[in-house]
């Protein structure tokens, strides 16, 4: 096999599964509502994931608190991948905390926590969740192979309908560049 092949593999799992992004639709438009309504009443978003995940959230953040297309306000949007905080969470509490203890110190109620994961069944995912929770904040997770264990735990969840990890990664890219759009035509 060639690169050629390996691309033309992966283009074709991408256009099979995009499709399917249109009827979650909703469910974005509902978050892209509540970040702003929270937004617009002193609210902030708080957003993690593991590994490309983690990239994920940091991307998605830079583009809500510095700029996606046009100049518009900053808007409240923290990623949780501050390395002393992770290690440390790890290092003392165990690696299945490096995120709940960051949510138990930066969310209130009313604000919202996004994570990222291809399959759900993170433990330390799962527990920001319970965590954003337990705080009061709304939860929302981008998911993919069937949402794993944090299916029908969140308030608002996006699940692309693909096993492939790198082809939900760039669903997710698809979904929350989708989100900064509608944010960016109702933010000045």
């Amino acid at each position: 096999m060639d690169t050629a092949t390996d691309l033309t593999l992966s283009v074709q799992q991408l256009m099979d599964v995009l499709p399917s992004l249109e009827k979650l639709s909703p469910q974005l438009t509902r978050l892209g509502r509540h970040l702003l309504h929270g937004w617009n009443n002193g609210k902030k978003l708080l957003v993690a994931g593991n590994g490309g995940s983690a990239a994920d959230a940091m991307h998605l953040a830079e583009e809500l608190s510095v700029r996606f297309v046009k100049n518009r306000k900053a808007l409240a949007a923290i990623a949780l991948c501050d390395s002393s905080a992770i290690t440390c969470a790890g290092n003392d509490f165990g690696f299945d905390t490096i995120f709940s203890r960051q949510v138990e110190a930066l969310a209130n109620p009313g604000d919202t926590l996004i994570v990222f994961s291809t399959s759900g069944n993170s433990t330390n995912l799962i527990r920001a969740v319970n965590a954003g929770r337990d705080r009061g904040a709304t939860t929302c997770a981008f998911l993919g192979k069937g949402g794993g264990k944090l299916a029908g735990v969140c308030d608002i969840e996006l699940i692309v309908e693909s096993d492939i990890t790198a082809r939900i990664q760039e669903c997710h890219k698809v979904l929350f560049h989708s989100l900064c759009s509608f944010v960016d035509r109702h933010v000045d």
